[in-house]
């Protein structure tokens, strides 16, 4: 049979007959209408049976309350958790009550995990990361103004970065208007418009960030030196197009290698 069953306890005042609030964690009793108050233990004679059910709770409830690491927050759902199990050995009207209580808590402690973890990617400037975090659990303490932090820093963060995300852009549409030109023979009319066309889709994700930026900047970065090379081989010293791809594509290899063999020697 399970606690999650049972009637929660309703408990009327004596001087007024109005709805008696128990305050389990604090260990007191009040009347919802007089406000007249009690030591709970005059409420619920054997309130003491609860009293390790209680203690986890307290301390599940201290370490969302003032703890910003995201392990205490996984040791408070723990804790939660365990109560909930405690209460299943009572099953009993205030069980179901602190059975409710750790219910919320956990829901708590789940939404402080997830803002501490968007916090860290705040701390850090990962205001991408932070944004997609703390928008999940939007209304709790500063999420919604950290949120708006983020979103100013990463606008600042993306026209700092225009002219490289230009500089990008136009490297790979580059390589492929030179591929068709080349190699299919299409006139340079459509070749510029496939290169317009690309730097502009590219130069729109190079804004955005992400991901896919980040790959875009590495290939980009890798091919940026065999494509000077070739555009300077081919159209300006005029050598053959297989000459120019195979100098373009081993030139910067060489060059590498023999940076790597100079290192080497110079360390010994």
């Amino acid at each position: 049979m399970t606690v999650l069953n049972a009637t929660p306890i309703s408990l009327k005042c004596k001087v007024c007959g109005g709805d008696i609030i128990n305050d389990y964690l604090a260990g007191t009793s009040a009347c919802a209408n007089c406000g007249n108050r009690w030591s709970i233990t005059d409420v619920i004679p054997d309130y003491a049976k609860y009293s390790r059910i209680i203690a986890n709770i307290v301390k599940a409830n201290d370490m969302v309350e003032s703890s910003n690491k995201a392990g205490s927050a996984n040791e408070a759902r723990l804790l939660f958790k365990t109560a909930i199990m405690d209460c299943a050995k009572f099953n009993d009207p205030v069980t179901a009550d602190l059975v409710r209580i750790c219910e919320e808590g956990q829901k708590r402690a789940e939404l402080h995990a997830i803002y501490i973890k968007g916090k860290t990617y705040y701390e850090k400037k990962s205001y991408s990361s932070a944004i997609h975090e703390l928008t999940r659990v939007k209304g709790y303490r500063d999420a919604d103004a950290m949120v708006e932090i983020c979103k100013e820093e990463l606008e600042k963060q993306r026209k700092k970065q225009l002219p490289w995300a230009i500089i990008f852009s136009f490297i790979l549409p580059a390589i492929v208007s030179l591929f068709f030109r080349e190699k299919c023979g299409w006139p340079w009319a459509v070749c510029i418009i496939l290169f317009l066309a690309g730097s502009a889709g590219l130069g729109y994700i190079l804004y955005r960030g992400g991901i896919p930026s980040i790959i875009i900047k590495i290939v980009s970065f890798l091919c940026a030196a065999p494509l000077i090379t070739y555009a300077v081989l081919a159209y300006i010293f005029h050598v053959p197009v297989v000459m120019a791809v195979i100098i373009a594509i081993g030139a910067p290899i060489a060059l590498f290698v023999l940076i790597a063999v100079l290192s080497e020697k110079k360390d010994k």
